[in-house]
């Protein structure tokens, strides 16, 4: 049986969330990964008012959508990262300028979207921890063992609670590794999931997209965490390295094509996602494939519409036979 295939929201929270169903359907997705910002999941309806949460999966049962997960990106990235005045953007206006408001506000929705995602029957969050440590990535000024250390031990202590609640409520938790997170590459996700003794309550989102610029092989991530797979984004990246151009962006905008690296419509890009697909085949994995649609250079329906046809025409099952079975006597 093929994978479904969804559409993550996040790129399309302009859309009113029944509009979004809409377009879903006319696109020919069989699903949606719902974004907790625009008016897609209003965390805080969904916890308090189960007629809210009744609306949203009756709107995607009119459109014959089902939803595996909800992506809860923003608030997790509150409550992880160092005080920073673009999470001002992420949070309510009112805790503009107050970090430590804007921390106790994602704890807070991270909580309430473990109990939204299970009302809603889905499995999985998806979405980013943050990091204390993320500007240190590079060692001048400085960077002690201890200070790395001490990043991974805050982020255990913050996510604890949040992921004591999220077994409560038979929820997962899947980051998507990512630049500006506590994991953002191979040794960090090995070291975190370390930090958090292996509990399954945690795993990944697994988002080649962000290792391929970085030189780091999504199908060997997938080989190696293969058990911690929760949940799948479909995205391509092209690095477009000139002689000019650095792999760190050189605070260029996304799509700028002086940049030395672009995520870019699926199949557009230098991601090998046969190589993936065998990966998740051995993995066991039977979930959704979810498309995070990101390309700055390409119309967006454009995008969706040709990533949906990339991701049927990509994924296949694994043999249930040997193909030489039929050579023996």
């Amino acid at each position: 049986m093929a994978r479904p295939i969804t559409l993550f929201t996040g790129q399309w929270a302009d859309l009113p969330f029944e509009e979004m169903c809409e377009k879903a359907k006319e696109l020919g997705y069989d699903g949606l990964e719902i974004a907790c910002w625009g008016d897609h999941m209003e965390i805080d309806k969904a916890a308090a008012d189960p007629a809210y949460v009744g609306t949203r999966k009756r709107l995607l049962e009119e459109s014959g959508l089902q939803c595996f997960a909800l992506g809860a990106h923003l608030a997790g990235q509150c409550v992880g990262d160092a005080p920073d005045p673009r999470l001002d953007g992420f949070a309510p206006a009112e805790h503009a300028g107050d970090p430590d408001a804007i921390r106790q506000w994602g704890i807070s929705q991270m909580m309430k979207t473990a109990k939204a995602a299970a009302d809603m029957g889905c499995a999985v969050v998806t979405g980013f921890m943050g990091s204390p440590i993320w500007k240190a990535f590079y060692s001048f000024p400085q960077t002690t063992p201890q200070m790395v250390e001490d990043g991974f031990a805050k982020i255990r202590e913050l996510w604890t609670p949040i992921l004591d609640e999220f077994d409560r409520l038979g929820v997962k938790f899947a980051l998507e590794v990512h630049p500006s997170e506590i994991a953002f590459d191979y040794w960090t996700t090995k070291r975190l999931l370390e930090v958090f003794d292996h509990r399954s309550a945690l795993g990944l989102n697994f988002d080649p997209s962000h290792l391929q610029w970085q030189g780091v092989s999504p199908d060997l991530f997938v080989r190696d965490f293969a058990d911690r797979i929760y949940h799948v984004h479909m995205k391509d990246a092209a690095v477009t390295l000139d002689g000019r151009s650095g792999i760190l962006g050189s605070h260029l905008e996304f799509g700028d094509l002086r940049r030395g690296w672009n995520f870019r419509s699926l199949g557009r890009g230098d991601v090998d996602f046969e190589s993936i697909i065998r990966e998740l085949n051995a993995a066991g994995y039977v979930g959704p494939l979810s498309v995070e649609w990101e390309d700055s250079g390409m119309d967006r329906e454009h995008g969706a519409r040709e990533s949906l046809e990339f991701c049927r025409s990509m994924d296949f099952k694994a043999s249930d036979i040997a193909f030489d079975a039929a050579m023996e006597n």
